[in-house]
């Protein structure tokens, strides 16, 4: 049995570049402690909770993009917040997830029925994004949506938030890592 580390992602939207080629296909490797802790040595990052802290360590996995073969922090941040909150949670899916999570995430991606190596369930357990919260406020947890075979889907009350030592912030999900979602600015 082998392990598999790469995963090929299709971006929402795409990245464009400066010759305004679109670049939509891409790969994304399993991230190390590295990977997660190297970003927070940079003098850039002011610590855990910094936003830009997720486009270092997506620049860091994601090894190819369309036809770009080297993927930068310049690239990270030049992509459509649609994409970039697609990579951050495809990450926490590959890094993070079960099979069945991630069989359930493609197949949410691409509207279709989840496939997987698993024997079939009654239903599938998708997470779905929360909408923003006043400053200050903890973010709301992701409700999860259930879809039973055949009928429709119905949505779940949200579960707790857990927290961690590292930033002691509110995870997204019940894991955590050092991709999350970018705080809301202040108004």
């Amino acid at each position: 049995m082998t392990l598999r580390t790469r995963y090929e992602f299709t971006l929402p939207r795409g990245y464009v570049d400066e010759q305004g080629a679109v670049h939509r296909t891409g790969v994304m490797r399993l991230a190390t402690a590295r990977d997660e802790l190297e970003p927070l040595r940079d003098p850039t990052i002011d610590g855990p909770d910094d936003p830009r802290l997720t486009i270092v360590v997506l620049a860091r996995v994601v090894e190819r993009l369309g036809s770009l073969e080297l993927v930068t922090t310049h690239e990270i941040e030049g992509l459509f917040a649609a994409d970039l909150a697609y990579l951050q949670d495809f990450y926490g899916v590959i890094n993070f997830g079960t099979q069945d999570e991630f069989d359930a995430f493609v197949a949410a991606q691409s509207g279709g029925a989840p496939v997987s190596q698993q024997p079939a369930v009654p239903t599938a357990a998708v997470p779905t994004v929360a909408g923003p919260t006043a400053p200050g406020a903890a973010p709301a947890a992701p409700a999860v949506t259930a879809a039973p075979a055949g009928g429709p889907a119905e949505t779940s009350a949200p579960a707790p938030v857990p927290t961690t030592a590292i930033g002691d912030a509110p995870a997204p999900t019940a894991r955590r890592s050092a991709i999350e979602e970018i705080p809301a600015e202040p108004r």
